[in-house]
């Protein structure tokens, strides 16, 4: 089985089109359908399921794409540590990391570790919860920033402790919810989850760390423009970092909600995998994070 043509079969997958895929990899179409039907031909499956608009890939295709996927992330990913331990500190690095990082910490990590690496690309996506750690597992990410998850495996990921964050309960701006005393004022009310897919996130977490059954989810959001919009548009609660609660762009349309449980204290980290050879410019990247959060916790 060809790299060539795993490339290939990756690219019509995600390009839905053989024309878009040939362009993509700088081949011909003619030679990108051959390199499919081999991988066809070699597996005795139809890989991709062809009509007049493109095609789509089988299910056979489908579980090939996703292993093909894994290896060309692999692969670069060893080119790029190859590179990097023979001096060319060359390459891309993706980052995960939540709202706080990107609005405290990603700034002056940019300035100062692209001034150092200039050849090194970052692609940075924010992510509001990132205890399943997802991207980071399946490699689309090289390193995650935000609250360090409790009890992951042991030896599947390294973690290192930045700086402590508040996560505040917060409801739209003149609600009669922002006279609330207590969580348990509070259960009954339509609370906004923050998480890649089911009930969980940082509001559960604060309902159980006091013993407390978490209400049902009336939204489950992924990104801070959806949870603002949520809880500044109507009658829902939810949790939000206190220096982004209460910062000059959401203060006008948010209220941070004084319970007298206190609210849900956690720990910004860095996690990486921890069952594979790190690339050096992710120790470099996490050196500068670490120099970014001193700058935070010295107001400078």
């Amino acid at each position: 089985m060809k790299l060539a043509s795993l490339q290939a079969l990756v690219a019509a997958v995600e390009e839905g089109s053989l024309r878009a895929a040939a362009r993509r990899l700088g081949v011909s179409q003619p030679a990108l359908t051959k390199m499919v039907r081999e991988l066809e031909r070699e597996l005795s499956a139809t890989l991709l399921l062809r009509s007049t608009t493109g095609v789509v890939a089988s299910a056979q295709g489908k579980v090939l794409y996703e292993h093909a996927r894994t290896v060309a992330r692999e692969l670069d990913t060893a080119v790029e540590q190859v590179q990097q331990l023979g001096g060319r500190m060359v390459g891309e690095l993706g980052i995960a990391a939540v709202p706080l990082a990107v609005l405290l910490l990603i700034p002056e990590t940019l300035r100062t570790f692209t001034r150092e690496f200039p050849d090194i690309r970052l692609r940075i996506a924010e992510e509001l919860y990132i205890a399943q750690l997802t991207k980071l597992r399946t490699g689309e990410v090289d390193l995650a920033i935000g609250p360090i998850p409790q009890g992951l495996p042991a030896g599947e990921f390294t973690t290192e402790p930045l700086m402590p964050v508040t996560m505040a309960v917060v409801v739209r701006k003149g609600s009669a919810l922002a006279r609330s005393r207590s969580l348990r004022e509070l259960a009954r009310s339509r609370w906004v989850y923050t998480s890649d897919a089911g009930a969980t996130g940082y509001a559960r977490m604060l309902f159980e760390h006091h013993g407390l059954p978490a209400p049902p989810a009336a939204a489950i959001v992924n990104s801070t423009l959806a949870l603002m919009a949520v809880i500044g548009s109507g009658d829902c609660v939810g949790l939000m970092p206190m220096p982004i609660a209460t910062h000059p762009a959401a203060a006008p349309y948010l209220s941070v909600v004084p319970i007298a449980e206190g609210h849900l204290d956690l720990t910004i980290g860095v996690v990486v995998r921890g069952d594979t050879a790190l690339k050096p410019a992710v120790r470099h990247f996490v050196s500068h994070l670490h120099r970014a959060a001193h700058h935070v916790a010295a107001g400078t």
